[in-house]
């Protein structure tokens, strides 16, 4: 029998089950924020069909069958039963309906993303590998108006425009990553963190900071961008480790 004959009416199953492993995974490393926060993606050409996590719901609950399949350009879907967190819709429904290359959204309040979106200069500086990584490949949100409704996430979404930016550090607000699948996006996010971890550690020495040039700096991240399967990987290894624990992610 065939998954869609076991689950009526999930369709895009294996993406279901990426994206369900990814929001485990950021709650094992608390990167979560209670039963706010959300993760989206694109199941359609055009970006406008979209899976999300439901209104309310811990990410250590979440599964494949329970994300929610939501149309970016369906004007009903606040009024309908199961409808998704409002600020959710604001801020994913916004990407999804302008930004057809976001194919996949994270959006989080982790500590340090969010400390880091706090200093009154956001920026982050190439002081390792990590934060070479993002060497001007994010954008900084100065302008926060307030919780994500539509008007704030159409906003938002109009500052991804360069293919290059995929990370936005939502000044006084927390983090959002893009990528083109759960893969891509998790990894992206999980070395984001990492990054910003190591640059407010390194500023809480008080010492100078060794700054790599714009040249390395440059050619690390393209070094990282072109290494091979590096994303693939890392989410494989966490379906296999939660596997192993009997996780119902994958339910």
């Amino acid at each position: 029998m065939s998954v869609a004959e076991l689950r009526p009416n999930m369709d895009h199953w294996q993406e279901r089950v990426d994206m369900a492993a990814s929001f485990r995974w950021v709650e094992r490393l608390n990167m979560h924020e209670g039963v706010a926060n959300h993760f989206s993606l694109a199941v359609n050409a055009d970006g406008s069909q979209f899976l999300m996590n439901a209104n309310q719901m811990h990410f250590a609950r979440i599964t494949a069958s329970n994300l929610l399949l939501l149309d970016a350009n369906d004007p009903e879907t606040m009024t309908k039963p199961g409808a998704p967190d409002p600020t959710a819709w604001g801020l994913h429904g916004s990407i999804h309906r302008l930004c057809p290359q976001a194919r996949c959204v994270m959006h989080v309040h982790s500590i340090f993303a969010t400390v880091l979106a706090s200093l009154a200069d956001s920026s982050l500086p190439p002081i390792d590998q990590n934060t070479a990584t993002f060497f001007n490949r994010y954008v900084i949100d100065d302008g926060y108006g307030g919780l994500a409704f539509e008007d704030e996430g159409a906003r938002c979404a109009a500052m991804l425009t360069d293919p290059k930016q995929k990370v936005m550090i939502m000044g006084n607000h927390g983090v959002l990553v893009i990528g083109s699948d759960p893969a891509d996006t998790l990894n992206r996010l999980y070395y984001f963190e990492r990054a910003a971890e190591t640059y407010i550690r390194a500023l809480q020495t008080g010492q100078p900071l060794r700054l790599l040039s714009d040249e390395i700096a440059e050619k690390t991240a393209r070094e990282l961008e072109d290494y091979p399967s590096q994303a693939e990987a890392h989410l494989r290894e966490i379906k296999l480790i939660l596997d192993g624990e009997g996780s119902t992610y994958a339910s």
